[in-house]
C-alpha cells in the first residue's frame, strides 16, 4: 500500500443532499418539506418542547427533588485518608495540598472510616461524632470552624 493510493472504503463518502435544485435531482419544488404548514417554512421551526400551545410536558409534570446550591463546595474526607498526611497539623489547605478534596472545596468533613494511630490536630475542619472520638482518642485534638 502507497500513501497516494488510500482511498475511502466504498459507501463510506456519500455526496451531499442538494434540495431545490429541479425535478431531476429528485428533491425539486418543495425540497422535501412537504406541502405547506409550519415546518415548511422558513425559519418555521418552535424552541425545543414547544408543542403548538399545548401545555409542555415538562411543565405538567410535577417538580421533584432538590439540588444544593452548596453541595459541590462541601468535601468529605475519610479518616484513614488522613494518615497520608506527612504532620500532625490537618486544615483545609493541607487537604487541598494532598489531594484529598478538590481545590474549589469551602468546606471539609472528616468521617469515621478506617482507623488512625497517630495524633492529629484537626483546625478549621468539622468531624463527625465518631471521627472526633477517633481523633481524641489517638491524642488529637479537633477545633471546629467557627459559624459565619
Amino acid at each position: 500500500m502507497e500513501l497516494n493510493t488510500i482511498k475511502p472504503a466504498d459507501g463510506a463518502k456519500k455526496n451531499r443532499r442538494r434540495v431545490g435544485r429541479g425535478i431531476g435531482s429528485g428533491l425539486g419544488k418543495t425540497a422535501g418539506r412537504g406541502h405547506k404548514g409550519q415546518k415548511s417554512r422558513s425559519g418555521g421551526f418552535h424552541k425545543v418542547g414547544f408543542e403548538g400551545g399545548q401545555m409542555p410536558l415538562q411543565r405538567r409534570l410535577p417538580k421533584r427533588g432538590f439540588v444544593s446550591l452548596t453541595r459541590d463546595g462541601n468535601a468529605q474526607v475519610r479518616l484513614e485518608d488522613l494518615m497520608r498526611i506527612q504532620g500532625d497539623q490537618v486544615d483545609l489547605l493541607i487537604l487541598k495540598q494532598y489531594g484529598l478534596i478538590p481545590l474549589h472545596a469551602i468546606s471539609a468533613k472528616v468521617f469515621l472510616k478506617g482507623t488512625i494511630d497517630r495524633a492529629f490536630q484537626l483546625t478549621g475542619v468539622r468531624a463527625s461524632a465518631g471521627a472526633r472520638a477517633a481523633i481524641l482518642a489517638a491524642g488529637g485534638s479537633v477545633a471546629e470552624p467557627v459559624a459565619e
